[in-house]
């Protein structure tokens, strides 16, 4: 319950710095490490270690291009968010996870929100910001949703990543 409620305040501080998206990555501390990367998984998806408990992570707010969906072929540009995301998150690398308001989704996984302890960097934002990922709001998780979506807006405009590489 504490590790949840830190995160809460954590949440609440990036929510009320506004829509400034470089200021989403200065309100995690070293200290504030509530998890450690054990694997990624894909692009959007992360095997977290919370004390002796493992879970499987969903990154709240975005999604990436498939790489591991069943009975879905290998999609423009997943295999690159997949590469990034585990240079941002090498197995090891501590971070803080913070929730919106559903827990979890229809397949069990822990919904997320995910900082990099060692530099603040908000590693949902950043796939997005460079073009690794889309923007996917679903309610009721929805506090960075427009940060999401501008940061998108900013990427396709510049021709970053998925939106150089894969037409449509």
């Amino acid at each position: 319950m504490k590790v949840w409620l830190g995160c809460l305040v954590v949440l609440t501080a990036a929510c009320a710095q506004g829509s400034d998206p470089a200021a989403l990555t200065t309100t995690v501390k070293p200290s504030d490490t509530n998890a450690v990367v054990v694997r990624v998984v894909d692009g959007d998806t992360v095997d977290l270690r919370f004390g002796n408990r493992r879970e499987r992570v969903r990154l709240i707010g975005i999604d990436t291009p498939e790489t591991k969906k069943p009975n879905t072929p290998i999609q423009c540009f997943g295999p690159e968010a997949s590469d990034f995301t585990q240079q941002l998150l090498a197995a090891g690398t501590s971070v803080l996870v913070s929730r919106d308001v559903e827990a979890r989704d229809d397949y069990g996984r822990l919904l997320g929100y995910i900082y990099r302890s060692s530099d603040g960097l908000f590693v949902n934002l950043e796939l997005v910001r460079l073009g690794y990922a889309r923007p996917l709001t679903i309610a009721p998780n929805n506090a960075f949703a427009s940060d999401f979506v501008q940061a998108a807006r900013t990427a396709e405009a510049t021709n970053l990543g998925l939106w150089a590489a894969c037409s449509g």
